[in-house]
């Protein structure tokens, strides 16, 4: 039976896989601390945003402990990512179609929250000339507007989304990999033994 080993691989499977997940882990921490800071300012129901910068973290733990699986050729840890990701994958894009979602319906309140200096938007009044926060949200994020802002969220969450999957799909080919080998049995190519070959082609 003829195996296709490299299909769908845009660079060497186990390197990288390797930094494909580092790439995922350093967005998303950098994402979730945004909206730790910031969240506040785009989601007005407590504790929102501080779930969808959770979620965030959670996929950079689980694209880091791949990067441990991946180097240490763990076919245990490898497994245990085939059965995370999935499950980060389908929170992951709950949580993209309710933060547009939000972001729609509380569009007036990011515009009045941008035509008043970054001041927090006080949902617990219907006094919207004033607000309880200390704090304004930086000038960057209003200058481009609204539409703007909410393109880049759906650009950058479905970019999220497609890295996320591709990140499952170099897992899962890893670890068929690591199936493949630990089937055969050694010794191979002139006397080197499994862990020998399975280096040099993993």
């Amino acid at each position: 039976m003829n195996r296709c080993d490299n299909c769908l691989l845009v660079l060497p499977l186990r390197a990288g896989a390797i930094a494909w997940n580092v790439i995922i882990a350093a967005y998303s921490i950098g994402g979730s601390i945004v909206l730790f800071l910031y969240g506040s300012y785009w989601f007005f129901v407590y504790p929102e945003w501080f779930i969808y910068g959770g979620i965030g973290m959670a996929v950079a733990a689980v694209a880091l402990v791949n990067c441990l699986a991946l180097s240490n050729k763990s076919y245990i840890w490898t497994r245990v990512c085939k059965f995370l990701w999935p499950i980060l994958i389908v929170v992951s894009a709950v949580r993209c179609i309710i933060m547009i979602v939000e972001l729609d319906r509380d569009q007036d309140n990011i515009e009045w929250e941008c035509n008043n200096g970054g001041v927090q938007f006080n949902s617990t009044t219907s006094d919207t000339s004033t607000s309880t926060s200390t704090s304004t949200l930086p000038s960057a994020f209003c200058t481009s507007g609204f539409s703007t802002l909410r393109a880049l969220f759906i650009i950058s969450l479905l970019i999220d989304l497609v890295f996320q999957l591709y990140s499952a799909f170099l897992n899962w080919r890893f670890s068929k990999r690591l199936e493949h080998y630990s089937s055969m049995k050694g010794p191979f190519y002139g006397g080197l033994c499994f862990s020998t070959f399975a280096e040099s082609t993993a």
